[in-house]
C-alpha cells in the first residue's frame, strides 16, 4: 500500500497491484479518493495529490491500467470544495493556476477507468469524464450543477460533456443543473457499463485486468489514437492512427503477438 498524505485532509490511497476478492490484480492500480465526510469533494490539495499519484503510476512499468474510485458508497466525488472556491478571485485562480492539473491528468498515457458509485457531480463528473472509461453502479448520479452556485463548469464540463452526450443534452444539463442516473447516462453514451452497485469496483478492476493483459505499448498507442478522434479532423486522425500502427511494427510485442497467433499459443508480452 502506498499512501499520499494531504495536509489537513484525509489521504489518497494508491494500491499496486490492486486487491480483489480473488487476490492481487496484476498490472492494475487502484486509486481511492478519501474525503468521505464531505462526499470526497475535490479540494485543491486532493487534486494535487491525485495528479502526482497518477503521474507516478504512469512512469511505473508494473502499472498497466488504473482504476479511480471514491471512498464509501455515497459518492465518487460530489464536486469541488465549495468553501475553498467561494473565496477565490480571478487573480488567485490565474496566479495559482491549480486547474492546469486537470490537463495533466488528461495526458496520462495509461488507461484510466472511473468506478462510480453515488454522486459524480461538478468536478467529480469532470474527473470521471477525464477517464477513458466509466463503470457506473446502479446508484450513480452524474451532473454539472455549477449553475446553481452562480458559476459554470470550469474543469472541462461544458466541453467533455458535449462531446459525450451531444449539444442538446449537455446544454440542458449544464443550464438547469439536472443530474442524470446511471442508466440514463449509459443510454446517452456517457458511461461504459452499468452494474449492480456493490459490483462497481470489482467490475472496474476486471475491465482493467483485461486491458492490463494486452501488449502495453500497443495499448498506449491505441488510447492516444482514440483520444485524437475527438480533437482532429478525420483526415488528420487517420494519419495519426496510421503512424502509430506503423510504429508498432518496430516493437518486440508485435513480433511476439503475430508469432503466437501463427503458432496457436498464448503470447508473452514484454512491453517493448
Amino acid at each position: 500500500m502506498t499512501t499520499v498524505e494531504s495536509p489537513a485532509h484525509p489521504t489518497l490511497h494508491v494500491t499496486l497491484p490492486a486487491q480483489s476478492a480473488d487476490g492481487p490484480v496484476d498490472g492494475v492500480a487502484l486509486v481511492v479518493l478519501d474525503r468521505h465526510e464531505v462526499l470526497n469533494a475535490l479540494d485543491f490539495a486532493l487534486i494535487e495529490a491525485l495528479t502526482d499519484a497518477l503521474e507516478g503510476l504512469d512512469r511505473e512499468p508494473a502499472c498497466r491500467a488504473i482504476v479511480i474510485t471514491g471512498a464509501g458508497d455515497r459518492a465518487f466525488a460530489a464536486g469541488a470544495d465549495v468553501p475553498e472556491l467561494a473565496v477565490q478571485t480571478p487573480t488567485t485562480l490565474t496566479v495559482d493556476d491549480t486547474f492546469h492539473r486537470w490537463e495533466r491528468i488528461k495526458r496520462i498515457r495509461k488507461p484510466l477507468i472511473a468506478a462510480v458509485r453515488g454522486y459524480a457531480l461538478g468536478g467529480g463528473c469532470e474527473l470521471a469524464m477525464l477517464c477513458d472509461m466509466i463503470v457506473a453502479g446502479e446508484d450513480a448520479q452524474f451532473g454539472q450543477p455549477e449553475i446553481k452556485l452562480g458559476v459554470m463548469p470550469g474543469a472541462g464540463g461544458t466541453q467533455r460533456l458535449t462531446r459525450a452526450v451531444g449539444k442538446a443534452r449537455a446544454m440542458e444539463m449544464v443550464l438547469t443543473g439536472r443530474n442524470i442516473a446511471a442508466h440514463e447516462a449509459e443510454a446517452y453514451g456517457l458511461v461504459t457499463s452499468v452494474v449492480a452497485a456493490e459490483a462497481t469496483v470489482p467490475a472496474a478492476l476486471e475491465l482493467a485486468a483485461r486491458i492490463a493483459a494486452m501488449p502495453p505499448v500497443a495499448v498506449i498507442a491505441a488510447k492516444a489514437a482514440v483520444n485524437r478522434a475527438e480533437e482532429l479532423s478525420l483526415e488528420a486522425g487517420l494519419e495519426f492512427e496510421r503512424r502509430n500502427f506503423y510504429l508498432l511494427f518496430d516493437t518486440e510485442d508485435q513480433k511476439e503477438g503475430m508469432a503466437a497467433f501463427a503458432e496457436k499459443r498464448r503470447p508473452t508480452w514484454k512491453g517493448r
